[in-house]
């Protein structure tokens, strides 16, 4: 899967959200990649349940076509709006 078209579904799910993602570092398959999200939505949201909506995002190609995602989530910093 294109790493552009996992960008496009987090973004499509997630409020606000702007994702950056790429293979991960060493991954020898094109399926382990490294996400970076940010949201206003995952604010008061625990780390757990941050993940959970990144992987209800990416639905059943968690499944099918990732394998492994590492994933950053984060609110967008008050000082920069």
């Amino acid at each position: 899967m294109e790493t552009d078209e996992v960008e496009r579904l987090i973004e499509d799910a997630i409020e606000e959200a702007s994702a950056t993602v790429r293979p991960s570092r060493g991954a020898e398959e094109d399926d382990h990649l490294t996400a970076d999200v940010v949201s206003p939505a995952f604010e008061g949201e625990s780390l757990v349940d941050r993940h959970q909506m990144v992987y209800d995002a990416l639905g059943e190609h968690m499944t099918r076509d990732i394998h492994a995602i590492e994933l950053t989530t984060d609110t967008p910093n008050v000082d920069d709006q």
